[in-house]
C-alpha cells in the first residue's frame, strides 16, 4: 500500500516524534535523585547513550519493546511488512554494532528494556544503580593501587 503522505511531509511528521518518552524521563529522574549524576543523550558517543558517565566509562540505553524489536512485545504492524521487517533489522543489527563498539573499547554498557521499566521500576532503577556502583567502586579500587 502507498504511503498517502509525500516523502518530504512523511519525513517532517516523523521529525516531530520526541527521542525521549516520557518512561525515559521517569527512569532517568529516578537515577539522579538517587545520586547519580550523568549526561542525556551524549550525541558525541556512538548510538547517542540515553545516559552516559564519561569517567567511568558507563553509557547505559533505554530500549523501547516496540522501536527495539523486543523479542516478547513487538506487535509488528500487519500492513507494509517488508519495510517493517527490514526497519526492525536494522535497528537490531544497529544496537549489536553500538554494543560490540562499546564492548570492544571496554566501556560498562547496560540496555533496560522498556518492559522491564514498566514492570517493576524501583528494580530496574536498583539494579542500574547497582550496576553502577560497582563500576564505580572498582574504578576507585584501581586508582587506590
Amino acid at each position: 500500500m502507498a504511503d498517502i503522505m509525500s516523502k518530504e511531509q512523511r519525513s517532517k511528521l516523523m521529525g516531530k516524534i520526541k527521542s525521549i518518552s516520557k518512561l525515559e524521563n521517569l527512569f532517568a529522574r529516578a537515577l539522579w535523585d538517587k545520586g547519580l549524576r550523568y549526561r542525556r543523550n551524549v550525541k558525541n558517543l556512538k548510538g547517542t547513550p540515553d545516559i552516559a558517565i564519561k569517567k567511568y566509562k558507563i553509557v547505559i540505553f533505554v530500549d523501547s519493546c516496540y522501536w527495539h524489536a523486543c523479542p516478547i512485545h513487538l506487535k509488528r504492524p500487519k500492513s507494509n511488512q517488508d519495510f517493517w521487517n527490514a526497519k526492525f533489522a536494522r535497528n537490531i543489527a544497529r544496537d549489536l554494532e553500538v554494543t560490540a563498539y562499546y564492548t570492544e573499547r571496554n566501556w560498562n554498557i547496560k540496555r533496560v528494556w522498556e518492559h522491564e521499566i514498566k514492570k517493576d521500576f524501583t528494580k530496574a532503577v536498583n539494579d542500574t544503580m547497582e550496576f553502577v556502583n560497582e563500576i564505580k567502586a572498582a574504578y576507585h579500587d584501581k586508582s587506590l593501587e
